[in-house]
């Protein structure tokens, strides 16, 4: 049997692309007696709360309607934008983030730090090259991908 965010993604990603969006990330889990579907979308204007309650109203017609019902007990439905610093979960949003400002946690101090903040350059399938700030100059380094635990997007200060 699917998992429940797949059978969900199945039944709502056509709509949702329709309406304008992307669909970024699904999640289903447990917090205390309470279950959350949390959906986030995206698209290349930012989302508002109003694109939000838009897309809400129809993920659940859509969930309401469907004859196998991929989620029987009650839950609260979550839509909303994935954040302006958000995981970047796959290859295709890390090469959309090239040329943006992104923060790299490592498994493993790499020169003293568990962490790292620069514009991406590059991502290959080996390495992160990045251009970060020393003081007051740039520098471009490569970060090994397999020592990167976390990648997402980040604010410039």
């Amino acid at each position: 049997m699917a998992k429940v965010t797949d059978q969900v993604k199945a039944l709502i990603e056509a709509d949702i692309n329709e309406m304008g969006y992307q669909l970024f990330d699904i999640t289903f889990s447990k917090e205390g007696k309470d279950w959350y579907l949390r959906i986030y979308i995206d698209n290349n204007d930012g989302i508002t709360i109003a694109d939000c309650v838009k897309a809400s109203e129809k993920i659940s017609e859509i969930l309401d309607n469907v004859e196998d019902d991929p989620i029987p007990q009650a839950y609260y439905l979550e839509v909303s934008s994935p954040g302006a610093e958000r995981p970047l979960n796959n290859d295709n949003a890390i090469q959309q983030a090239i040329g943006k400002w992104v923060h790299l946690n490592f498994y493993h101090e790499i020169d003293g730090s568990k962490f790292v903040e620069g514009r991406l350059l590059e991502a290959s399938e080996q390495y992160f090259t990045l251009e970060v700030k020393d003081k007051t100059r740039r520098l471009v380094q490569d970060f090994p991908r397999k020592s990167v635990s976390l990648i997402r997007l980040a604010i410039e200060f």
